[in-house]
C-alpha cells in the first residue's frame, strides 16, 4: 500500500498507474483527501489517495499512520511564515471592496502571528457587534492553521484591544469568586469574547483547570475549577 499526492485526482491516478506499472483498473484506490482550489489561493489542498494492487491486504494501521503524517506538526513562527501570511492577507484585501490597510504582520508568540489592519472602512469590516470581524478572523485562522499550523491574532482598529478591556472588567467578579471558592464560571459569551476570557483566566490561574464548556442552548462559557474536579463539572 502506498500513499500518493497530486494536484488533482486524475493526476494522482496517473502517478499511481506509473508507480505500480499497471492499469488503473488493476489498482485498489481509496481517496483520503479530495483536492480543493481554495479561495484566492488560500486553503488549497492536494488530492491524496491510498493505493494497493487488487487482492493485496490493506494495512489499516499503516493508513492511520499516513493520515497522521499529512497533518502538520506544531511549528514555530518564523520569518518565512510571516512573509507568506503577509502576502496572503495583502492578496485577500486587494480583492475586497473595503478601504483597508495592512498595518503589520509579526510574531505574537511561538505559535501565533499577529495581524493588524486599519483604514477608512475598518468599522465596516468589523461589522455590527463584530460579526464581520469574527468571520474574517475565522477565515485567516483556518487558512494559517491548515497551511502553517499556526494561530492568528487579528486586530482591526483596536477592536480586539477594546474587547479585551471589556472582558477584563467583566471577569473581575469571576476572579474574585474563584479566589474565594476555588471555582466559578462565566456567563455565556459570544465568539471572540469566550476565547479572550479563556486566555485571561488561564494566565491568572495556571494551576487550575480552565476550559470552554457548552451550555444547553449551544452557547459557550468558561469554567474554572480544580483539576481533580473537572470531570464532575
Amino acid at each position: 500500500m502506498k500513499t500518493i499526492e497530486a494536484k488533482s485526482i486524475d493526476e494522482a491516478y496517473q502517478k499511481a498507474s506509473k508507480e505500480f506499472n499497471c492499469s488503473i483498473v488493476e489498482l485498489d484506490i481509496e481517496i483520503i483527501q479530495n483536492p480543493s482550489a481554495g479561495i484566492l489561493g488560500m486553503f488549497r489542498k492536494n488530492a491524496i489517495i491510498s493505493v494497493a494492487k487488487k487482492g493485496e491486504k490493506r494495512d489499516t494501521k499503516e493508513e492511520r499512520r499516513v493520515e497522521k503524517e499529512h497533518k502538520k506538526s506544531k511549528v514555530t513562527v518564523n520569518e518565512e511564515i510571516i512573509k507568506e501570511i503577509k502576502e496572503g492577507v495583502e492578496k485577500l484585501l486587494s480583492a475586497s471592496c473595503y478601504e483597508i490597510e495592512l498595518k503589520s504582520v509579526e510574531k505574537y508568540n511561538d505559535n501565533t502571528v499577529s495581524v493588524a489592519l486599519d483604514g477608512e472602512d475598518a468599522a465596516l469590516l468589523i461589522g455590527k457587534e463584530g460579526y464581520r470581524y469574527k468571520a474574517f478572523s475565522y477565515l485567516l485562522y483556518n487558512w494559517a492553521n491548515i497551511k502553517y499550523d499556526v494561530n492568528v491574532r487579528l486586530e482591526i482598529a483596536e477592536f480586539l484591544r477594546n474587547q479585551q478591556e471589556m472582558i477584563r472588567k467583566y471577569l473581575e467578579h469571576v476572579i474574585e469568586k474563584i479566589e474565594n471558592t476555588g471555582r466559578a464560571q462565566t456567563k455565556v459569551l459570544d465568539g471572540i469574547l469566550v476565547k479572550i476570557a479563556l486566555e485571561e483566566l488561564r494566565e491568572r490561574f495556571p494551576d487550575k483547570y480552565v476550559g470552554i464548556r457548552t451550555a444547553r442552548n449551544g452557547g459557550k462559557y468558561v469554567l474554572v475549577n480544580e483539576f481533580n474536579n473537572r470531570a464532575k463539572s
